[in-house]
Protein backbone atom coordinates (compact mmCIF):
# COMPACT_ATOMS: atom_id res chain seq x y z
CA UNK A 1 0.00 0.00 0.00
CA UNK A 2 1.51 3.91 -0.90
CA UNK A 3 1.30 5.75 1.86
CA UNK A 4 2.72 9.10 1.73
CA UNK A 5 5.19 8.24 4.01
CA UNK A 6 6.63 5.95 1.87
CA UNK A 7 6.43 8.71 -0.90
CA UNK A 8 8.55 10.59 1.06
CA UNK A 9 11.12 7.91 1.65
CA UNK A 10 11.04 7.05 -1.81
CA UNK A 11 11.30 10.57 -3.54
CA UNK A 12 14.95 10.55 -4.54
CA UNK A 13 14.17 7.32 -6.65
CA UNK A 14 11.42 8.50 -7.61
CA UNK A 15 12.89 11.87 -9.29
CA UNK A 16 15.55 10.46 -10.68
CA UNK A 17 13.31 7.78 -12.08
CA UNK A 18 11.27 10.57 -13.52
CA UNK A 19 14.50 12.87 -14.80
CA UNK A 20 15.57 9.83 -17.10
CA UNK A 21 12.00 9.25 -18.20
CA UNK A 22 11.72 12.92 -19.29
CA UNK A 23 14.77 12.73 -21.40
CA UNK A 24 13.08 9.47 -23.47
CA UNK A 25 10.12 11.75 -23.89
CA UNK A 26 11.59 14.78 -24.84
CA UNK A 27 14.32 13.49 -27.10
CA UNK A 28 12.00 10.98 -28.84
CA UNK A 29 8.57 12.91 -29.33
CA UNK A 30 8.47 15.96 -31.37
CA UNK A 31 5.78 17.10 -29.39
CA UNK A 32 7.03 17.52 -26.45
CA UNK A 33 8.16 21.36 -26.92
CA UNK A 34 4.20 21.55 -26.00
CA UNK A 35 4.44 20.56 -22.46
CA UNK A 36 6.08 24.06 -21.87
CA UNK A 37 2.42 25.04 -21.53
CA UNK A 38 1.91 23.27 -18.59
CA UNK A 39 5.17 24.26 -16.32
CA UNK A 40 2.98 26.82 -14.91
CA UNK A 41 -0.02 25.70 -13.44
CA UNK A 42 1.68 22.43 -12.44
CA UNK A 43 4.36 24.42 -10.08
CA UNK A 44 1.18 26.34 -9.02
CA UNK A 45 -0.22 23.47 -7.31
CA UNK A 46 3.43 22.41 -6.47
CA UNK A 47 3.90 25.68 -4.29
CA UNK A 48 0.61 25.60 -2.68
CA UNK A 49 0.70 22.19 -1.56
CA UNK A 50 4.26 22.77 -0.36
CA UNK A 51 3.20 26.12 1.61
CA UNK A 52 0.50 24.15 2.80
CA UNK A 53 3.11 22.15 5.12
CA UNK A 54 5.29 24.89 6.23
CA UNK A 55 3.28 25.89 9.86
CA UNK A 56 3.20 29.58 8.89
CA UNK A 57 0.65 30.04 11.79
CA UNK A 58 2.77 28.70 13.94
CA UNK A 59 5.74 30.56 13.47
CA UNK A 60 6.84 31.72 17.10
CA UNK A 61 8.51 28.32 17.08
CA UNK A 62 11.01 29.28 14.73
CA UNK A 63 12.59 31.33 18.24
CA UNK A 64 12.08 28.72 20.58
CA UNK A 65 16.21 27.76 19.67
CA UNK A 66 17.54 31.03 18.83
CA UNK A 67 21.59 29.53 18.24
CA UNK A 68 20.27 27.23 15.97
CA UNK A 69 17.85 30.19 13.66
CA UNK A 70 21.45 31.88 13.88
CA UNK A 71 23.28 29.70 12.47
CA UNK A 72 21.04 29.16 9.72
CA UNK A 73 20.54 32.93 9.32
CA UNK A 74 24.27 33.09 8.78
CA UNK A 75 24.92 30.53 7.22
CA UNK A 76 22.32 31.25 4.38
CA UNK A 77 22.29 34.84 4.27
CA UNK A 78 25.57 35.78 4.61
CA UNK A 79 28.45 32.95 4.20
CA UNK A 80 26.81 31.21 1.48
CA UNK A 81 26.34 34.50 -0.54
CA UNK A 82 29.66 35.48 -0.15
CA UNK A 83 30.61 32.06 -1.46
CA UNK A 84 28.30 32.43 -4.61
CA UNK A 85 30.39 35.63 -4.84
CA UNK A 86 33.42 34.15 -5.41
CA UNK A 87 32.48 31.01 -7.55
CA UNK A 88 30.53 33.65 -9.95
CA UNK A 89 33.93 35.80 -10.83
CA UNK A 90 36.08 32.38 -10.57
CA UNK A 91 34.01 31.07 -13.08
CA UNK A 92 33.18 34.39 -15.51
CA UNK A 93 29.78 33.42 -16.08
CA UNK A 94 27.96 35.02 -19.02
CA UNK A 95 24.80 37.31 -17.16
CA UNK A 96 21.82 35.26 -18.19
CA UNK A 97 23.63 32.17 -16.97
CA UNK A 98 24.95 33.89 -13.58
CA UNK A 99 21.15 34.89 -13.11
CA UNK A 100 20.15 31.45 -13.13
CA UNK A 101 22.95 30.32 -10.77
CA UNK A 102 22.35 33.45 -8.35
CA UNK A 103 18.60 32.36 -8.13
CA UNK A 104 18.90 28.85 -7.51
CA UNK A 105 22.18 29.04 -5.27
CA UNK A 106 20.93 32.45 -3.04
CA UNK A 107 17.94 31.06 -2.08
CA UNK A 108 17.69 28.13 0.36
CA UNK A 109 15.37 25.15 0.43
CA UNK A 110 11.96 24.84 1.93
CA UNK A 111 10.78 21.82 1.42
CA UNK A 112 12.97 18.46 0.72
CA UNK A 113 15.40 19.34 2.83
CA UNK A 114 13.39 19.15 5.61
CA UNK A 115 13.29 15.22 4.37
CA UNK A 116 16.86 14.96 3.50
CA UNK A 117 18.02 15.72 7.24
CA UNK A 118 16.07 13.60 8.47
CA UNK A 119 17.29 10.74 6.50
CA UNK A 120 21.23 12.30 7.85
CA UNK A 121 19.99 12.29 11.02
CA UNK A 122 19.63 15.68 11.74
CA UNK A 123 17.24 17.83 13.40
CA UNK A 124 14.28 18.10 10.78
CA UNK A 125 11.78 19.45 13.72
CA UNK A 126 13.78 22.26 14.13
CA UNK A 127 13.95 23.21 9.97
CA UNK A 128 10.78 22.93 9.56
CA UNK A 129 10.07 25.25 12.61
CA UNK A 130 12.22 27.69 10.54
CA UNK A 131 10.73 27.30 7.00
CA UNK A 132 8.50 30.12 7.56
CA UNK A 133 11.26 32.81 8.08
CA UNK A 134 13.62 31.01 5.48
CA UNK A 135 11.34 31.73 3.41
CA UNK A 136 10.43 35.18 4.13
CA UNK A 137 14.20 36.54 4.46
CA UNK A 138 14.86 34.61 0.63
CA UNK A 139 11.76 36.67 -0.86
CA UNK A 140 12.97 40.11 0.98
CA UNK A 141 17.11 39.71 0.11
CA UNK A 142 16.77 38.03 -3.04
CA UNK A 143 16.40 40.98 -5.29
CA UNK A 144 19.28 42.80 -3.12
CA UNK A 145 21.15 40.36 -3.94
CA UNK A 146 20.42 40.28 -7.57
CA UNK A 147 21.48 44.10 -7.22
CA UNK A 148 24.65 43.69 -5.42
CA UNK A 149 25.82 40.55 -7.79
CA UNK A 150 24.55 41.46 -11.32
CA UNK A 151 23.34 44.99 -10.69
CA UNK A 152 21.60 47.17 -13.11
CA UNK A 153 21.97 44.63 -15.83
CA UNK A 154 19.57 41.96 -13.88
CA UNK A 155 16.94 45.50 -13.84
CA UNK A 156 17.35 45.36 -17.44
CA UNK A 157 16.40 41.59 -18.67
CA UNK A 158 13.54 41.22 -16.18
CA UNK A 159 10.59 42.61 -17.47
CA UNK A 160 8.63 44.34 -14.42
CA UNK A 161 5.38 43.08 -15.39
CA UNK A 162 5.46 40.11 -16.52
CA UNK A 163 7.53 39.34 -13.23
CA UNK A 164 5.35 40.77 -10.91
CA UNK A 165 2.75 38.63 -12.18
CA UNK A 166 4.46 35.92 -11.96
CA UNK A 167 5.71 36.18 -8.37
CA UNK A 168 1.48 37.09 -7.78
CA UNK A 169 -0.20 34.33 -9.44
CA UNK A 170 2.78 31.47 -8.78
CA UNK A 171 4.10 32.47 -5.19
CA UNK A 172 1.62 35.38 -3.22
CA UNK A 173 -1.37 33.15 -4.40
CA UNK A 174 -0.57 29.72 -3.73
CA UNK A 175 0.92 31.03 -0.59
CA UNK A 176 -2.41 32.96 0.79
CA UNK A 177 -4.42 30.09 -0.40
CA UNK A 178 -1.54 28.09 1.72
CA UNK A 179 -2.65 30.40 4.86
CA UNK A 180 -6.26 29.99 4.26
CA UNK A 181 -5.98 26.25 4.48
CA UNK A 182 -4.11 26.13 7.51
CA UNK A 183 -5.89 28.55 9.35
CA UNK A 184 -9.60 26.63 7.89
CA UNK A 185 -8.14 23.22 9.09
CA UNK A 186 -7.93 24.61 12.91
CA UNK A 187 -12.09 24.98 13.20
CA UNK A 188 -13.58 23.18 9.39
CA UNK A 189 -13.26 19.91 8.15
CA UNK A 190 -13.32 21.12 4.70
CA UNK A 191 -10.02 23.11 6.08
CA UNK A 192 -8.63 19.44 7.28
CA UNK A 193 -8.98 17.53 4.23
CA UNK A 194 -7.78 19.47 2.08
CA UNK A 195 -4.75 20.08 4.55
CA UNK A 196 -5.04 16.16 4.23
CA UNK A 197 -5.07 16.22 0.85
CA UNK A 198 -2.16 18.97 0.05
CA UNK A 199 -0.19 16.58 2.22
CA UNK A 200 0.27 14.08 -0.51
CA UNK A 201 0.95 15.90 -3.54
CA UNK A 202 4.55 17.66 -3.35
CA UNK A 203 6.21 14.73 -4.44
CA UNK A 204 3.95 13.40 -7.13
CA UNK A 205 3.66 17.48 -8.53
CA UNK A 206 7.73 17.83 -7.99
CA UNK A 207 8.35 14.97 -10.28
CA UNK A 208 5.84 16.10 -12.52
CA UNK A 209 7.23 19.55 -12.28
CA UNK A 210 10.69 17.82 -13.28
CA UNK A 211 9.37 16.21 -16.11
CA UNK A 212 7.66 18.78 -17.90
CA UNK A 213 10.42 20.88 -17.69
CA UNK A 214 13.00 18.60 -18.75
CA UNK A 215 11.04 17.01 -21.46
CA UNK A 216 10.10 19.94 -22.77
CA UNK A 217 13.60 21.54 -23.34
CA UNK A 218 15.76 18.59 -23.85
CA UNK A 219 15.80 18.89 -27.93
CA UNK A 220 16.91 21.88 -27.19
CA UNK A 221 20.03 21.26 -24.68
CA UNK A 222 20.87 18.25 -26.63
CA UNK A 223 21.79 20.36 -29.75
CA UNK A 224 22.83 23.18 -27.60
CA UNK A 225 24.49 21.56 -24.38
CA UNK A 226 26.69 24.73 -24.02
CA UNK A 227 24.53 26.39 -20.74
CA UNK A 228 24.59 23.06 -18.92
CA UNK A 229 28.38 22.79 -19.33
CA UNK A 230 29.32 26.20 -18.13
CA UNK A 231 27.25 25.66 -14.80
CA UNK A 232 28.14 22.00 -13.82
CA UNK A 233 31.33 22.78 -12.92
CA UNK A 234 29.78 25.74 -10.56
CA UNK A 235 26.77 23.44 -9.27
CA UNK A 236 29.59 20.59 -7.99
CA UNK A 237 32.12 23.07 -6.75
CA UNK A 238 29.24 24.48 -4.64
CA UNK A 239 27.77 21.28 -3.58
CA UNK A 240 31.34 20.27 -2.56
CA UNK A 241 31.90 23.48 -0.47
CA UNK A 242 28.40 24.05 0.48
CA UNK A 243 28.18 21.75 3.64
CA UNK A 244 31.41 23.30 5.19
CA UNK A 245 30.46 26.31 4.85
CA UNK A 246 27.17 24.84 7.40
CA UNK A 247 29.49 23.33 9.63
CA UNK A 248 31.56 26.37 9.87
CA UNK A 249 28.08 28.24 11.10
CA UNK A 250 26.99 25.49 13.09
CA UNK A 251 30.81 25.71 15.33
CA UNK A 252 30.04 29.28 15.32
CA UNK A 253 26.91 29.25 17.55
CA UNK A 254 28.14 26.23 19.30
CA UNK A 255 25.11 23.72 17.76
CA UNK A 256 25.35 20.05 18.98
CA UNK A 257 25.38 17.32 16.82
CA UNK A 258 22.15 16.90 15.88
CA UNK A 259 21.38 20.24 14.87
CA UNK A 260 24.77 20.98 13.21
CA UNK A 261 23.86 17.92 10.59
CA UNK A 262 20.61 20.42 10.16
CA UNK A 263 22.29 23.36 9.28
CA UNK A 264 24.51 21.47 7.05
CA UNK A 265 21.59 20.22 4.90
CA UNK A 266 19.88 23.60 5.15
CA UNK A 267 23.23 25.53 3.82
CA UNK A 268 23.43 22.85 0.87
CA UNK A 269 20.07 22.14 0.03
CA UNK A 270 18.48 25.44 -2.77
CA UNK A 271 14.90 26.17 -3.40
CA UNK A 272 14.93 25.74 -7.40
CA UNK A 273 11.30 25.46 -8.11
CA UNK A 274 10.27 28.00 -5.86
CA UNK A 275 12.23 30.60 -7.49
CA UNK A 276 11.57 28.45 -11.34
CA UNK A 277 8.71 30.50 -11.81
CA UNK A 278 10.15 33.98 -11.31
CA UNK A 279 13.34 32.61 -14.10
CA UNK A 280 9.89 31.94 -16.49
CA UNK A 281 8.89 35.15 -16.22
CA UNK A 282 12.01 36.70 -17.90
CA UNK A 283 11.13 37.61 -21.88
CA UNK A 284 11.54 34.02 -24.68
CA UNK A 285 13.92 32.55 -25.27
CA UNK A 286 16.23 34.01 -22.19
CA UNK A 287 13.31 32.20 -19.84
CA UNK A 288 13.89 29.10 -21.15
CA UNK A 289 17.76 28.94 -21.08
CA UNK A 290 17.67 30.32 -17.35
CA UNK A 291 14.73 27.72 -16.37
CA UNK A 292 16.74 25.34 -17.16
CA UNK A 293 20.28 26.59 -15.83
CA UNK A 294 18.20 26.28 -12.32
CA UNK A 295 16.97 22.66 -12.96
CA UNK A 296 20.44 21.49 -14.14
CA UNK A 297 21.51 22.46 -10.30
CA UNK A 298 18.83 20.63 -9.11
CA UNK A 299 19.73 17.41 -11.10
CA UNK A 300 23.65 17.92 -9.38
CA UNK A 301 21.78 18.69 -5.77
CA UNK A 302 19.84 15.03 -6.14
CA UNK A 303 22.98 13.52 -6.35
CA UNK A 304 24.86 15.37 -4.02
CA UNK A 305 22.25 14.48 -1.26
CA UNK A 306 23.13 11.36 -1.99
CA UNK A 307 26.41 11.18 -0.14
CA UNK A 308 25.60 13.96 2.37
CA UNK A 309 22.57 11.62 3.89
CA UNK A 310 25.79 8.85 4.54
CA UNK A 311 28.92 11.09 4.95
CA UNK A 312 27.21 14.22 7.21
CA UNK A 313 26.58 11.53 10.00
CA UNK A 314 29.94 10.01 10.22
CA UNK A 315 31.37 13.43 10.21
CA UNK A 316 29.55 15.47 12.54
CA UNK A 317 29.08 12.65 14.85
CA UNK A 318 26.87 12.55 18.46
Amino acid sequence: MITKELLEKKQINIYIMTLLIAVLVGLNWNGSTSLQVTIEPIIAVLLYSMFCQIPFLEIKKSFTSPSFFKALLLGNFVLIPLLVGLIILLFNLDTLSSIGVLLVLLTPCIDYVIVFTHLGKGDSNSVLAATPLLFVFQVLLLPVFLWLFVGHESITIFEVTPFIKTFLYLILLPFTFALITQWMSKSTRLGKTAINISAWLPVPFMALTFFVVIASQIETLWTKPEPIVKVLPVYILFAIIAPFIGFLSSKIFRLEAYQARAVVFSSSTRNSLVVLPLALSLPSPDNQLVAVVIVTQTIVEILFELIYIRVVPKLIKG
